[in-house]
């Protein structure tokens, strides 16, 4: 079988000869380890993202099978996007910066973590008419329909290949800031962050329309998020629900029109209180699963939502960085989700530094020893 036969298999409850070994990419810092480690080349970098030949050839070396971020799509972003500048340098070498989402941040010299959020641009209607409601207008250059109409005879069919479907509300709250997102939704202009979401909704519902308009074939369609924590959402689910339910079911079900059944949503920390509403509007794939501090989170959903809840990741990518008992005890515990069926299991995110090139190898060894 190939890969891709064995993760539709596997997801659509249908028999495969073995589980397929699936990772979710690298923080670049590690890469840069293993560089130094003398474990990968250092050209490996060159042109290196998820999905792309450079991770592919990655993924022989380590003995992966494939990345589950493999997705193509449009340009669902702001367009054109903000002047990236340095607004101001302080004595001690931090920088603030400009992003391209117009997020002020505070970047500290040799910091590789996520920047500190100084301020934002999205604070009014002003500023939503004027700077960005022209920048979230869908335009024809934002999708290549030349690549999409030749995209069924130039894939790699020897692997699941994704639709970007991009986000509802995780590259707003990017451009507010969770403080700023907060504010807004109890702005004195209580119609103002719901006509937010909703012109970058539209935009990106129209690229997914013209991009399967073309006749191009996916495995799976995929949604970023990430507006969740280690204690829950960061906004009411009531009003998540109310705002943002509508999209999701839109877009899911032009997917389903051109028959992709499988509509998977990468959202970290506990998602709990979030997944009724993304599972009753079309969402049915987990990722990446995080166990966190607070442990497994997939067999609860399961247990709540049956076997149309499917899911990839859940695989504590901690013991990575320890030993091979270690990883013996994690491949153990996983082992129990697999005999629920319709899971994958995948780190439960990037691999980070520290990780050990040879506990990797030998994960994905040992995963690919498990039968159906």
């Amino acid at each position: 079988m190939t890969n891709r036969e064995r993760a539709l298999n596997i997801l659509h409850y249908k028999p495969a000869d073995r589980l397929p070994a699936v990772h979710f990419g690298y923080w670049g810092e590690l890469l840069h380890e293993w560089i130094d480690q003398g474990k990968i080349p250092k050209d490996i970098l060159e042109g290196y993202y998820d999905g792309s030949g450079a991770d592919r050839r990655l993924d022989e070396l380590i003995g992966w099978d494939f990345n589950w971020f493999t997705t193509v799509g449009p340009h669902n972003g702001l367009l054109p996007e903000f002047e990236h500048k340095v607004l101001e340098e302080l004595p001690d070498g931090t920088k603030r910066i400009q992003n391209s989402l117009g997020l002020i941040e505070r970047i500290k010299p040799g910091t590789t973590s996520i920047p500190s959020e100084d301020d934002y641009l999205l604070k009014d209607r002003a500023a939503f008419e004027e700077l960005y409601l022209p920048k979230m207008q869908y335009s024809p250059d934002r999708v290549n329909l030349e690549y999409f109409k030749a995209f069924n005879e130039t894939r790699a069919t020897d692997i699941p290949i994704g639709l970007n479907l991009g986000s509802v509300l995780g590259t707003i709250r990017d451009m507010t800031s969770v403080l700023g997102m907060s504010y807004l939704m109890y702005d004195e202009d209580e119609d103002l962050f719901a006509d937010i979401i909703d012109a970058f909704a539209d935009m990106q519902y129209k690229c997914a329309e013209a991009i399967l308009e073309t006749g191009a074939k996916f495995d799976f369609a995929h949604y970023w998020e990430d507006i969740c924590f280690k204690n829950g959402p960061l906004l009411s689910p009531e009003i998540f629900d109310e705002l943002c339910a509508k999209h999701y079911k839109k877009r899911n079900d032009l997917c389903h029109k051109y028959g992709i059944d499988i509509i998977s949503l990468d959202c970290d920390g506990i998602v709990g209180e979030l997944l009724p509403t993304w599972f009753e509007n079309g969402v049915n794939t987990m990722f990446p699963i995080e166990v966190g501090v607070w442990g497994d989170q997939f067999a609860e959903a399961r247990e709540k939502f049956g076997p149309g809840l499917l899911g990839v990741g859940g695989m504590d990518k901690t013991v990575l960085r320890k030993d091979k008992a270690a990883v013996d005890a994690e491949i153990e515990r996983i082992k129990r989700l697999v005999a629920l069926g319709g899971y994958i299991p995948c780190p439960d995110h990037r691999l980070m530094p520290g990780t050990k090139f040879e506990l990797v190898q030998y994960y994905a060894e040992e995963i690919k020893k498990i039968r159906l």
